[in-house]
């Protein structure tokens, strides 16, 4: 990856927060996140799993997905 910081977009298939769309950055290795924890104003943490559908529209690096999908886990307590 270098020092560009290179993002995509999660789409949150189920859940809580079904519907919604939130922009994530990939790993060192340039694969997309495994979870993303989404904190909520109530001091709730959403856990979501990276899930199979995936979307490519990028030209700049047309092996690395613009679009990722997570499905809900739990909610962590604090």
């Amino acid at each position: 990856m270098g020092t560009t910081t290179a993002t995509y977009t999660a789409k949150l298939t189920d859940g809580p927060l079904q519907g919604k769309t939130i922009t994530t950055t990939f790993l060192e290795s340039g694969d997309p996140q495994p979870r993303i924890e989404i904190p909520s104003d109530s001091g709730k943490r959403y856990l979501y799993a990276r899930g199979s559908g995936m979307e490519f529209e990028s030209s700049d690096f047309p092996g690395r997905p613009t679009a990722v999908e997570y499905r809900y886990l739990e909610v962590l307590l604090s």
